[in-house]
């Protein structure tokens, strides 16, 4: 299979990967300030940008996506990379730190830990059903990153979830503790205070499910704190204090209370 990536910065390794793509959650500021240390790399996973397409996402993509994200870190000769992986993107590097100790840290942003949605049930049907209903400028990105098909790939990610929620009613949890292997410590979750993907309780338990970890809560921040205005400057700034220069690492793709 061939994947599409882009090496944003020669300095070190480091691999970002985001949810409906790169463009629409970009990491400008991130790449503008983490380039010039490290290596950025950006897959295009399967069925996103210049990659391979997809008729379908099946249940378990996430775990699909971490194969092959495996394969594109073998492929580039990635040594120990920090994977930063944003919403889907973060799912699934916690998978990849679940299988292999490949990474030397994560960074876990606007992860998703619930498998049913309930408060997001209107956003995925409206992927499904009304991708334009997302609104001009987020159609005019992805269409741009995505080309004429890039209603198809918003539906088939709405379609995935809903069959997520409904395949499996006794696993609540896409990850669990055991998924996050003492091995791959340190690791950063980054979580914006208003994330409107996050459900009740969420949170929560996400901080039980991952007891190691140190939490950065974006007071402002919304689905993607990386790449929101009020909030980007910051992110950079946990991230690099988490990768300082004195300790390079190879990072691989996606107001702050540390705690």
């Amino acid at each position: 299979m061939r994947i599409h990536y882009r090496d944003a910065a020669p300095a070190r390794r480091s691999c970002l990967h985001g949810g409906w793509g790169t463009a629409i959650y970009p990491f400008d500021r991130q790449i503008a300030t983490l380039g010039h240390d490290h290596r950025i790399v950006i897959p295009d996973r399967t069925g996103y940008g210049q990659s391979a397409g997809f008729a379908a996402q099946e249940v378990d993509f996430h775990q699909r996506a971490a194969a092959e994200t495996f394969g594109v870190i073998d492929a580039l000769g990635l040594d120990r990379p920090v994977l930063w992986g944003h919403s889907d993107g973060a799912v699934i590097s916690l998978l990849m730190a679940s299988r292999i100790p490949i990474a030397a840290a994560l960074i876990v942003e606007a992860t998703h830990l619930y498998r049913s949605k309930p408060a997001s049930r209107a956003f995925f049907e409206t992927m499904m059903r009304d991708p334009d209903g997302l609104g001009e400028r987020v159609a005019g990105v992805l269409a741009r990153e995505h080309g004429a098909s890039w209603r198809d790939v918003i539906r088939i990610n709405g379609v995935a979830w809903r069959r997520m929620r409904t395949s499996d009613r006794r696993r609540t949890k896409i990850c669990t503790a055991d998924a996050c292997p003492s091995c791959v410590w340190p690791a950063l979750v980054i979580h914006g205070a208003k994330d409107p993907r996050t459900e009740p309780g969420e949170l929560e338990a996400l901080r039980a499910s991952l007891p190691r970890a140190r939490f950065a809560i974006i007071d402002e921040g919304g689905h993607s704190p990386h790449s929101e205005r009020l909030t980007a400057d910051d992110v950079t700034e946990v991230a690099r204090r988490f990768c300082p220069r004195s300790r390079p690492r190879n990072l691989a793709q996606p107001g702050t209370r540390p705690t």
